[in-house]
């Protein structure tokens, strides 16, 4: 959980915030995730979601097209003793990330995003959030 706002260094690694390190010490993938962010997985919980993925019948156009474009950014990796994990260029492209990163700690995985494309993201997802009303049984 929370909300970070580290940099990445002049070779593209990033400094994880120290709250999830000790569960990414043994080892991570980073991926794309959707709307234009990475995603960094545990290893474990990627591989439950890479089983997840195997399992649904590659005759699916939607499970090809999520298996592809899961595994074909994905890179393994484990951060070093600072703490920090190297993003690959092809995925900072894709999240047009620079320097100055948000990286949202999402359940079981954290999200790394571009600070200006977060900021558009997540205003309009509060203001759907301050929309919610569950609806009462008719």
């Amino acid at each position: 959980m929370g909300t970070y706002t580290p940099k990445l260094d002049e070779k593209g690694r990033l400094f994880l915030p120290a709250k999830f390190r000790d569960r990414l010490a043994e080892g991570l993938v980073v991926t794309q995730g959707q709307e234009k962010c990475l995603v960094v997985w545990p290893e474990d919980v990627f591989m439950q979601e890479a089983q997840r993925a195997q399992s649904t019948p590659m005759t699916n156009r939607d499970a090809r097209d999520y298996a592809r474009v899961l595994f074909a950014g994905a890179e393994q990796g484990t951060p070093d003793k600072q703490g920090r994990i190297g993003i690959p260029s092809v995925l900072r492209q894709y999240a047009s990330l620079e320097r100055d990163v948000v990286v949202i700690g999402v359940m079981d995985r954290i999200e790394i995003w571009d600070p200006v494309r977060w900021q558009e993201y997540s205003s309009g997802a509060q203001e759907k959030f301050a929309e919610l009303d569950e609806q009462p049984p008719v």
